[in-house]
């Protein structure tokens, strides 16, 4: 790990980046070139004293999932994402899993929607990032490790997953996730992320297992795109909600957006999430 260029490289790409560049006011009396430590540190999930050391040239080692945070929250771009990996004493992502990365333009226009439930997605449904209002809609979806990281996966395996959406719509949910897996499987093949997690489903024995089992039988595929989605919030009720999706062709990532039509119940509904903030959760990470 080479300290001083990781502190170099992380002051740097601070100072460049302008607070309208990730949804921030400027205000009045900046002063600072650039993005503040604090608001970097927000922005990359962690605390701004870890932050902070790491560009003092004192913190520890950042892990790899810290490394991807902080590439994600200074919108890095691949070639610098990979330089930040090297600098910390890691090697550098496969460029196969370059799905992980959220590409700088995505996050800019993420960074500009934090009043609204908004996202960003893999093809086989890992959340990577999250708004504040779809942490306070769907709970925080970036905590999970593994297979479980796949809306899908904890879908079949996790029954608490389910609580976001009415029991009279799980039957639709369920096709439908195993739809869209189905597609991804069709683009990556064998050996991709969609085929371990098929394998992993299959081989789960018991009531889920059969479940997802007779559904990918059906060989039904689908791609995510713009519908009417209903919600279910334990403070706000049910939520219809119209979720637009914006895909990224180089990454296969998508960006979803939930809205609702103004003047309507479901809007007075929307506009609560941020001050109930966000939604605790008791499925397992």
């Amino acid at each position: 790990m080479d300290r001083p260029q990781l502190a170099d490289f992380l002051r740097a790409r601070r100072t460049a980046l302008q607070p309208e560049d990730v949804g921030l006011p400027r205000g009045q009396r900046r002063r600072t070139a650039g993005l503040r430590r604090e608001e970097v540190a927000a922005l990359c999930g962690m605390s701004a004293d870890y932050y902070g050391r790491l560009e003092q040239g004192r913190g520890p080692q950042p892990s790899e999932p810290m490394l991807a945070a902080i590439a994600r929250g200074l919108h890095l771009t691949l070639a610098e994402r990979d330089h930040l990996f090297r600098l910390a004493g890691h090697h550098a992502p496969d460029r196969a899993s370059r799905a992980d990365h959220v590409a700088p333009a995505v996050q800019r226009i993420l960074d500009r929607l934090q009043d609204t439930p908004a996202m960003v997605v893999t093809e086989t449904g890992e959340t990577l990032v999250q708004t504040p209002a779809a942490m306070a809609l769907l709970g925080d979806q970036t905590r999970f490790a593994g297979p479980a990281r796949s809306t899908v996966f904890r879908w079949f395996t996790d029954p608490a997953s389910r609580d976001v959406y009415p029991p009279e719509d799980h039957d639709e949910r369920a096709a439908t996730f195993v739809a869209e897996l189905r597609a991804a499987y069709a683009r990556g093949g064998p050996g991709s992320r969609a085929a371990r997690l098929v394998d992993a489903l299959l081989d789960r024995g018991g009531e889920p297992g059969e479940e997802f089992a007779a559904l990918w039988a059906r060989h039904e595929v689908e791609d995510k795109r713009g519908r009417t989605k209903r919600m279910q919030h334990p403070d706000l009720g049910v939520l219809t909600l119209d979720c637009q999706t914006l895909l990224d062709t180089d990454t296969g990532q998508r960006l979803l957006v939930f809205t609702a039509t103004p003047g309507t119940p479901d809007a007075d509904k929307l506009a609560l999430l941020t001050v109930l903030g966000p939604r605790q959760t008791t499925a397992a990470p």
